[in-house]
């Protein structure tokens, strides 16, 4: 569910909540008029250049930018506005113009403004003669009207509820009351109105903005979610769509969460295949489950006594091992990477650090570049502002803490995090009800989903098939890690392909089994 982004690698983003107490809780703001029909159409866009990205960010120099106005609260169309940034890479041959391909990296809240230009390269000369690529930072993301709740540690990971040594989630407890206190004091009580049926709304804004009667939309992870929203909100405007890593709209969120521990148990083994190789070099064991009986060793060695980095004022915890892990597992080409931040770790748990480790440790807590005018924790903050705002969570404790324990003995790779409590325990209540997703509608929708699926799992991408029924067709990938599209099946990368350019769905749901390795 949690990504960086199809072209990045994590950095303290991935190795690291708003107070019901101090916060009134108003009603339901969907009401007629919220999907836009008796609102005012927004305004044609005028294209220029686009803001300042992120140090290392890559660029299309033919990328422009513009900004929609959108209402904060859809209930109230005539109150306070915010901005959403959007981008645009043109179609390169208007005879063959399709329409607009919207794109969503995910996250959930990764910026998108950059995505048409991520994407661009991998794409087939056809889509990109036919298709106005557009981007976009979903509101309180990146550039539009970006929100923040001030948190001391900026990284999404850093929420990640992982118990103590011992089990015990007492100090989970208290940092997700305090966080949620924290998002209330300094983000307000407007944050609430950051939900993904609104970014959804926003959405159709942007069409009325292009001029189209229809969009085609690529959503990745928890843009999956966001793009089966926009379809059942819309689904007469809706055109192409394809859906990659996928959330199941019946588990959101803390369904989808806890489906992190039997995802993280399909995955690792590919990693630990990749250690058992280099076992001559790594000496983390022979096999794929000595392998893994050392990682858990070390990540326990680590929960009872952190490891100082040298020249860091941080030290290494076994939570930050498990959040580094969970990133690096995203992709198949940085498996080796991680075994090598295993070696690193187990070198640096005994006290003796080589030259090599020392890089490995300095590219792990490396800070991830700042995007100019972003607030650091903005991603983190959208985190918690979508999580937990477009889903009831349990408010009981004790929940939390037999669910927890129940996970950590199932799943010893999460330690029982997944089922742990997050600060959505001390959110404010909803504005809305989600959004209901069913299979009535055009049938339009390309399921692409890897057997091995850490983030989003396997189990989350047959859900959402189901789902959607007749409405989709689904190409199932034996591989591992997040991504779909350009991770080495050409079955997979044709099926998408064929469809962005004939509009024609596949008549039977394939299983693609032709992955060549990195």
């Amino acid at each position: 569910m949690i990504t960086t982004g199809r072209s990045g690698l994590p950095g303290h983003r991935f190795a690291t909540a708003l107070a019901v107490t101090t916060l009134t809780v108003l009603g339901v703001t969907a009401c007629d008029g919220a999907d836009g029909e008796d609102a005012p159409a927004a305004a044609a866009l005028a294209w220029g250049p686009c803001p300042a990205a992120a140090p290392g960010t890559p660029r299309d120099p033919r990328l422009t930018c513009a900004k929609v106005k959108v209402p904060l609260d859809y209930g109230h169309t005539g109150g306070t506005s915010i901005e959403v940034a959007v981008s645009r890479l043109a179609g390169t041959d208007t005879t063959k113009r399709h329409g607009v391909l919207l794109l969503n990296p995910g996250g959930p809240a990764l910026a998108g403004l950059d995505t048409p230009s991520a994407m661009a390269p991998s794409l087939p000369k056809s889509v990109l003669d036919g298709y106005d690529l557009i981007g976009f930072d979903p509101r309180g993301v990146g550039t539009s009207t970006p929100q923040s709740c001030g948190l001391p540690n900026p990284s999404v990971a850093g929420l990640f509820p992982y118990p103590a040594a011992d089990g015990s989630i007492d100090s989970n407890v208290q940092a997700a009351r305090a966080t949620a206190q924290q998002c209330a004091a300094k983000a307000g009580e407007n944050l609430r109105y950051f939900t993904t049926a609104n970014t959804a709304r926003d959405l159709d804004r942007i069409r009325e903005a292009l001029g189209e009667a229809k969009i085609s939309y690529w959503g990745q992870s928890y843009g999956t979610y966001l793009g089966t929203v926009y379809s059942s909100l819309y689904p007469d405007r809706t055109d192409h769509m394809i859906l990659e890593g996928n959330v199941d709209p019946a588990h959101v969120w803390a369904g989808e969460a806890e489906r992190w521990s039997k995802g993280m148990a399909e995955r690792f083994p590919d990693a630990a295949a990749v250690a058992a190789g280099q076992d001559a070099v790594l000496g983390l064991g022979a096999t794929p489950d000595a392998v893994t009986r050392t990682y858990l060793a070390l990540a326990d060695r680590l929960d009872h006594r952190p490891a100082p980095v040298p020249g860091s004022p941080q030290a290494l915890s076994g939570a930050m091992l498990r959040g580094v892990t969970y990133a690096l597992l995203i992709h198949n080409n940085t498996l080796p990477v991680l075994a090598q931040v295993w070696k690193a770790a187990a070198d640096l748990a005994d006290g003796h650090v080589t030259d090599a480790d020392g890089k490995v440790l300095q590219q792990v807590f490396a800070d991830t570049p700042a995007t100019p005018g972003v607030p650091a924790d903005n991603q983190a903050t959208m985190f918690l502002a979508l999580t937990c705002g477009d889903a009831e969570w349990s408010r009981t404790t004790d929940d939390y803490a037999r669910r927890s324990a129940a996970d950590r003995k199932a799943w010893p790779l999460t330690a029982g995090m997944p089922a742990n409590i997050w600060p959505c325990a001390f959110w404010p209540q909803p504005i809305e009800k989600p959004v209901t997703v069913t299979d009535q509608g055009a049938r339009n929708t390309l399921i692409l989903q890897n057997r091995r699926d850490h983030a989003t799992p396997w189990d989350a991408g047959i859900g959402l098939r189901h789902v959607l029924g007749n409405r989709a067709a689904f190409v199932g990938v034996d591989n591992g890690g997040h991504y779909v599209y350009h991770e080495g099946s050409a079955c997979a990368d044709n099926a998408t392909a064929g469809f962005l350019e004939s509009g024609r769905l596949p008549e039977k749901d394939i299983d693609c089994t032709d992955v060549t390795k990195h």
